[in-house]
C-alpha cells in the first residue's frame, strides 16, 4: 500500500480549506500545532459549559452561565457616553436587564425587539446586588432554540483565536469524519463498554454531559487506546522485522555458568534464574535476541549479563559488555575478574586509555578469539576493532547508547544477540512505549545479606551538624558522597554550586581529601576523580548526579543529598543506591530547605518509607508524568496527542498484547482487521510503520 488512502485525504488537507479560514487564522492555528482538520479533530474539548434551558435565573448560585426564555420589555439606550446600554427582559420570575457595551442600538432593536419572546444564554452576575447578563453569547427565537448544545464544548485556545470561530471551524471538521472500517473487534469494543470509531470522534465534540469531556469518559478512553495501539502495532513491526533478520543459534552446555555458580558465595535469586532462562532460550533461537534487561539498584544484574555472556563463549563464540564510561567498564573488569577465573574464561578489558602495542595486542587476540569476553567503553564501535565470532553483545545502561549505535555494535558479528541492561526500574506502562520493541526480563527481587540504607531528613540550615557528623564518619575510615544539584553557573537559585561546596568542605577536611565531579569537568578529569575516590585515595566526593548511575565503592557507606527537594523520586532512590553495597550499615541523609511544597514533602516521605525501585517509578510517574520521569529531552518517549499516560497508562498493556498477536498472526496486515489498522496508522501519522510493512 504505498499512499495514504483516499477515504482520509479530507481531513489531511490545509486548515484553510475549512469555510472562514483564511491565511491568517490558518498561521494562528499553526501555533497551536493545527495545520489540517485531522489535527483540529484530535484536539478535544478541555470545559464544558451547561446550556441547560432553565425556568429563571432566580435562586441560581452566580456568577454563572445561565440560559432561560424570556420576554423583551423595554430598551434602555445610555444618554451618557461611554455608559452600557442596557434592555429589560424578564423571566417567569423575574425581571433583569442584558447589558451592552459599545452597542449598535439598531441591530440590538432587530435582535431583540419589545414585546417578543427569546431565548438567552450568557454569563450572568450580581451587579451592586441586582442579576445581570453582560453580552450574551447567544440570542436566539424560541424555534431555533433547540440549536443550541444542552452542553457547549470549549476548546483550548491561543492567542487571536476565539470560541466562536475554534467552534465553527470544528463543526466543519466534524462534517468531514468518514465512516471507516473499524480497526477494533466489536466483541472487545462491548466488553470495554466503547463506541464506535466513528461514534466516538464525533461525540468527542458534542459531549452529552459535563462528564462527557473527561479523560475517563469512553470516547475519550477509546481513542487513546487506538493511539496505543497505532504506536505498539509501530513497535510490534519493528520487532518483527528485527527478528526476521536471521539470528543464530548460540546453545549454552551450563558447563561454564556451574563453574561461576560453584565460585559464588551466596545463591541465585529466583529473578536472576528466571532472567537467565529467559536470555538463554532467546539466545538458542534462530531468531536474534532483541532483550531489556529491567533490575533496581542491587538486584544482581551485572551476573545475569555475565552468564549470558557464558552462553556465547559455551557456544564457541565470544561476547561483549559495553559500559557508558572507562570507570564502569574498569569497574566491571574488577567485579567479573574472578568469576572469568573460576570459569577459566579469557576476559579483557579495551578502553581509549589503551593505545600503542598493548592495544595492538589485544586487537589480534579478540580477532583471533583468544580474548573469550571483551568489556569495554565505545571504543569498541572503532573499526579496528574485530571479533572471531561475535555471538552476544550486552549494553549497560540503555539511556547512554542510542538505537543506532546499537544496530552498529550488532554489525560487528554475523546476526549478534543484544541484551540492554538498565538500572533504572521503569514503570511498565513506560517501558512499553520506550522498549515496547524488545522482550523484557525483570529483576523485581534483592539478594539476601543486602542491609536496607536509612534514610533520613535534616533541614539545610543544620548543615553544620551534618559536616561535624561527617567528620567523625571520615575519621573512622568510611567515605560519603556529597552531591549537590546545581554546577557553578547553571541557575541563579540559592543552592550551594558543587565547586563552592567542594572548597568549604575541603577547609574542613584538608585539600586532598575531597574529590569533585560535575557534568563540565573533562571526561579524563572525571574518571580520574571517581577512580581516586574508588581507590580510597579520597574520603569525600563532591558531585552533581554524574554519579547517579555507576561507581561501586562498598566502603561508601554515607551519602548527602543537598537540595533533596529539587530531585525527582527516582533520581534519589538511584542516588541512595549508591551506598550500602558493603557489609556495614550505610546512610542516607536529605538535606532540605524549608518550607517544603507539598510533592517535595511526598517525595521524601515515599523515599523513606520503600526501597522498591518498582514502587518508587510507580509513584513518581503518579507524580510528575511520563516525560519528567524518562527526562523528555532524551527519553524518546512518544508525543501522544490524544492519549495521557497518568489518565490511560493502564490501557498500554492492552494494547501491546492485542499489537503483538496482531503482528504475529498478519505480519503483512493484509486481513480485514489489518487494513483497518493500516488505515489507524496512516490517520495517526505513523509513517515509519507503513514504511516497514511497504518495504517488508
Amino acid at each position: 500500500m504505498n499512499g495514504r488512502p483516499e477515504v482520509l485525504f479530507p481531513l489531511f488537507a490545509s486548515i484553510d480549506s475549512l469555510p472562514g479560514i483564511g491565511p491568517k487564522l490558518a498561521r494562528t492555528f499553526g501555533q497551536m500545532d493545527i495545520s489540517t482538520p485531522r489535527d483540529l479533530l484530535f484536539t478535544f474539548p478541555n470545559a464544558v459549559v451547561d446550556r441547560r434551558i432553565r425556568p429563571t435565573v432566580k435562586g441560581v448560585t452566580l456568577p454563572a452561565t445561565v440560559t432561560t426564555e424570556v420576554t423583551v420589555l423595554r430598551h434602555l439606550p445610555s444618554r451618557v457616553k461611554g455608559r452600557p446600554y442596557r434592555v429589560s427582559v424578564s423571566d417567569s420570575e423575574t425581571e433583569f436587564p442584558l447589558v451592552f457595551f459599545h452597542a449598535k442600538p439598531d441591530w440590538l432593536q432587530e435582535r431583540l425587539p419589545e414585546g417578543a419572546r427569546r431565548v438567552i444564554s450568557g454569563r450572568t452576575e450580581l451587579f451592586d446586588g441586582t442579576v445581570q447578563m453582560v453580552h450574551p453569547d447567544h440570542i436566539l427565537a424560541p424555534g431555533e432554540a433547540r440549536r443550541l448544545p444542552e452542553f457547549e464544548p470549549a476548546y483550548p485556545l491561543t492567542q487571536g483565536l476565539s470560541q466562536k470561530v475554534m467552534a465553527k471551524a470544528m463543526v466543519a471538521a466534524v462534517e468531514r469524519v468518514p465512516k471507516l472500517v473499524d480497526w477494533l473487534e466489536p466483541g472487545f469494543l462491548e466488553s470495554m463498554g466503547w463506541p464506535g470509531w466513528h461514534a466516538a470522534v464525533t461525540g468527542v465534540h458534542a459531549p452529552d454531559s459535563a462528564q462527557g469531556i473527561l479523560s475517563d469518559a469512553p470516547a475519550r478512553q477509546r481513542l487513546a487506546y487506538d493511539e496505543f495501539l497505532a504506536h505498539q502495532v509501530t513497535l510490534a513491526l519493528a520487532r518483527s522485522r528485527q527478528r526476521r533478520r536471521k539470528g543464530r543459534s548460540s546453545t549454552a552446555t551450563g558447563r561454564l555458568q556451574a563453574k561461576v555458580l560453584e565460585a559464588l558465595s551466596y545463591s541465585l535469586t529466583g529473578a536472576q534464574e528466571r532472567a537467565m532462562h529467559e536470555i538463554s532460550e532467546d539466545m538458542a533461537a534462530s531468531e536474534r535476541m532483541n532483550r531489556l534487561l529491567q533490575g533496581d539498584v542491587g538486584s544482581g544484574k551485572t551476573l545475569v549479563a555475565f552468564m549470558s555472556l557464558l552462553v556465547a563463549v559455551e557456544a564457541g563464540g565470544q561476547g561483549v559488555l559495553m559500559a557508558p564510561t572507562e570507570v564502569l567498564a574498569r569497574q566491571h573488569l574488577e567485579t567479573l575478574r574472578p568469576l572469568a577465573e573460576a570459569a577459566h574464561v579469557v576476559l579483557e578489558v579495551l578502553t581509549g586509555r589503551d593505545t600503542g602495542k598493548e592495544r595492538a595486542a589485544k586487537l589480534n587476540a579478540l580477532r583471533d578469539g583468544e580474548i573469550q569476553i571483551l568489556l569495554g567503553t565505545h571504543a569498541v564501535f572503532q573499526k579496528d576493532v574485530e571479533f572471531r565470532e561475535l555471538r552476544v553483545a550486552v549494553i549497560d545502561e540503555q539511556h547512554r547508547f542510542g538505537v543506532a549505535q546499537r544496530m552498529e555494535l550488532g554489525l560487528k558479528g554475523d546476526a549478534v544477540d543484544v541484551l540492554v541492561m538498565t538500572a533504572t526500574p521503569i514503570p511498565r506502562s513506560l517501558s512499553l512505549t520506550q522498549f515496547g520493541d524488545m522482550d523484557m526480563s525483570v529483576l523485581d527481587e534483592k539478594p539476601p545479606g543486602r542491609t536496607p540504607v536509612a534514610t533520613a531528613t535534616v533541614p539545610d540550615d543544620r548543615i553544620g551538624q551534618v559536616v561535624t557528623r561527617l567528620k567523625a564518619a571520615v575519621a573512622e575510615g568510611r567515605q560519603a558522597y556529597w552531591v549537590c544539584p546545581l554546577v557553578e553557573e547553571s541557575d541563579a537559585r540559592l543552592q550551594a554550586a558543587a565547586e563552592d561546596r567542594c572548597l568549604e568542605l575541603r577547609a574542613v577536611f584538608g585539600e586532598r581529601s575531597v574529590g569533585l565531579v560535575h557534568g563540565q569537568l573533562p571526561p579524563g578529569d572525571r574518571d580520574a576523580a571517581m577512580a581516586a575516590f574508588a581507590a580510597g585515595d579520597t574520603q569525600v566526593l563532591v558531585a552533581t548526579t554524574v554519579i547517579e548511575v555507576g561507581v561501586d565503592v562498598p566502603n561508601a557507606s554515607i551519602m548527602v543529598i543537598e537540595g533533596a527537594e529539587s530531585f525527582g523520586l527516582s533520581q534519589l532512590h538511584q542516588l541512595r543506591g549508591r551506598v550500602g553495597r558493603g557489609a556495614g550499615q550505610a546512610t542516607c541523609l536529605l538535606l532540605y530547605r524549608s518550607p517544603l511544597s507539598a510533592s517535595a514533602r511526598r517525595r521524601i516521605e515515599i523515599l523513606r518509607a520503600t526501597q522498591d525501585g518498582f514502587r518508587i517509578a510507580e509513584e513518581d510517574l503518579a507524580m510528575r508524568g511520563a516525560g519528567d520521569v524518562l527526562g523528555t529531552a532524551q527519553s524518546g518517549l512518544p508525543r501522544f496527542r490524544t492519549a495521557d499516560m497518568e489518565c490511560h497508562g493502564a490501557l498500554l498493556p492492552a494494547a501491546n498484547r492485542d499489537a503483538r498477536n496482531l503482528v504475529a498472526s498478519d505480519p503483512e496486515l493484509r486481513t480485514r482487521r489489518g487494513a483497518a489498522v493500516r488505515t489507524l496508522l496512516w490517520l495517526l501519522e505513523q509513517d515509519k510503520a507503513i514504511a516497514m510493512i511497504s518495504v517488508g
